[in-house]
């Protein structure tokens, strides 16, 4: 029973901290229409910034550098796109590959770092409070929690609505005298920003970060935006910042409970997840797909009679 505590407990820590990548997804993905890649290598940037500050005493701190960091990542993707002609999917993997040795040099020329008996800002909020088993679990909610009233707020301002309209339809923003660059800049800043948090938050949680522990992160974070819109739709801003907490935490409890009961195998375990993530987002298509061929059904038949 406790073990089973302890592993439910884990999957809402994760699903919280992991709910911040699937939250810069639906900024870039479903508001700004941008397929960023950058998502991997940030998310090892915003660790390795974070557990490199605090390795040195200042965990804190190494929250919102962390995000800067990730920020900055963000703006080379953006800058690759709208001001050097490159297609956004190149411009993602091009960040992507140059931030592996930034990662490497960050973390101190190593392939990875790890905090043995520092503090972070989990213990420090552990003896804030005095909270022995849930500190862990409390702080991740309000961090997440922090982070998307922040960006619910943000998208309903004169320049959050100029984000979202750019990826409604670029030439409207362009012939109202908006500058989609310029959305795009803030937004995948932000995006990437918000994945740089995701990756400071859980590597103080897990005191340790890894060259390659980013591998996978941008399937993990559809996986988690796709499973919440498919929990409470994504009809309003709120509703789909929301789905995307809702879907991170279940994504984790489903996972838990995979390696819990061994029903695939842990080495196919990716293999199964981009499955379900590529099913997931073609099926309005295989729906579309199978509406069609009815309808033909239907047609040939009438027509023979």
């Amino acid at each position: 029973m406790g073990a089973i505590l302890l592993i439910s407990q884990t999957a809402l820590d994760l699903g919280f901290q992991y709910a911040l990548v699937a939250m810069a997804l639906f900024l870039s993905y479903r508001i700004l229409d941008v397929a960023d890649l950058t998502t991997d290598g940030c998310f090892v940037l915003g660790a390795a910034v974070s557990v490199t500050l605090t390795a040195a005493g200042h965990p804190v701190l190494a929250v919102p550098a962390a995000m800067a960091a990730g920020a900055c990542a963000g703006f080379v993707t953006a800058f690759l796109q709208t001001r050097m002609g490159v297609p956004s999917i190149l411009a993602g993997i091009i960040t992507n590959t140059g931030l592996y040795t930034v990662n490497f040099f960050a973390m101190g020329r190593g392939s990875n770092a790890s905090l043995l008996r520092a503090d972070t800002i989990f213990t420090q909020f552990k003896g804030l409070l005095g909270l022995e088993g849930w500190s862990g679990t409390v702080l991740s909610v309000l961090i997440t929690a922090a982070a998307g009233i922040l960006l619910y707020l943000f998208l309903g301002t004169r320049l959050g609505l100029s984000i979202r309209a750019t990826g409604d339809n670029r030439d409207m923003v362009r012939a109202s005298s908006v500058n989609p660059a310029y959305t795009i800049n803030v937004g995948l800043c932000v995006s990437n920003a918000l994945t740089a948090l995701s990756g400071a938050v859980v590597g103080q949680y897990q005191k340790t970060v890894d060259i390659n522990m980013g591998t996978g992160i941008v399937v993990i974070g559809l996986a988690c935006l796709i499973i919440g819109e498919t929990v409470l739709g994504r009809r309003t801003i709120g509703k789909g910042i929301l789905a995307v907490m809702v879907g991170a935490v279940i994504y984790r409890f489903i996972y838990a409970i995979v390696l819990y009961t061994k029903v695939v195998p842990v080495e196919c375990l990716k293999l199964f997840i981009a499955l379900v993530v590529a099913l997931a987002i073609a099926a309005p298509t295989i729906k579309a797909g199978v509406g069609l061929e009815k309808r033909r059904l239907t047609a040939g038949r009438k027509g023979g009679r």
